[in-house]
């Protein structure tokens, strides 16, 4: 979606919410969606007794779609990070905007179909029961994005021990600790920007040891 159509369609579906500002919140009724023109979304989730950070979301993203397409209370809390200037559809507009712009509706579709996977695999790994089993299952979800299952010794990932803390919703220093272990047993090299796992079946053999049956 290019910005001259963004712009044009603000005047009409647009909404502009503050800092700290919550778009919606966890467990209420929704039936609507929102697209990201401008700033930065935090969505949070309720895991057990504390409040984990799930993903910061920024323009072009899309948030609060499962409204739409599963007619659920919502799975998490939004709150605006900076002021945001985002496009509001629900169920009634959007269903016009997939007869009048076709090829808009497909590209929404698209994305959704990303964003149910990506949302259901990072509830996946927050539900492991301890630091190892996330961390590990973060190097597998990576793998699956940057690979698609197709490489199986060494792997690099792009990613940092910070984008590690945030998959787990873990403490930085608990999940450097962790990698730190790792590498001193040879199973990964640490760099400031990447990781290089030797042999990603050695952690799918962890994650696979410590994930509940379901």
């Amino acid at each position: 979606m290019n910005d001259q159509m963004l712009e044009a369609m603000f005047g009409k579906f647009g909404k502009v919410f503050q800092p700290n500002e919550v778009l919606f919140c966890e467990y209420e009724p929704g039936n609507d969606f929102y697209l990201i023109k401008e700033g930065k979304v935090k969505i949070t989730k309720t895991i057990g007794t504390s409040i984990k950070t799930l993903d910061v979301l920024e323009a072009g993203d899309i948030l609060g779609e499962m409204a739409i397409l599963e007619e659920q209370p919502r799975s998490a809390t939004a709150i605006a990070v900076t002021e945001v200037k985002a496009l509001n559809f629900n169920r009634a507009n959007f269903e016009m905007l997939m007869t009048k712009n076709p090829a808009l509706a497909m590209k929404l579709l698209h994305i959704f179909s990303f964003r149910i996977y990506d949302q259901k695999r990072r509830l996946m790994i927050l539900l492991m029961d301890d630091i190892i089993g996330k961390v590990c299952d973060v190097f597998i979800m990576l793998y699956e994005k940057q690979y698609n299952n197709d490489v199986y010794n060494e792997i690099i990932l792009s990613a940092t021990v910070d984008d590690i803390a945030n998959w787990c919703a873990q403490p930085v220093g608990e999940v450097q600790k962790v990698l730190m272990q790792y590498v001193k047993t040879g199973k990964l090299d640490l760099y400031p920007d990447k990781i290089v796992i030797h042999n990603i079946s050695d952690f799918q053999r962890i994650v696979n040891q410590k994930r509940k049956p379901t």
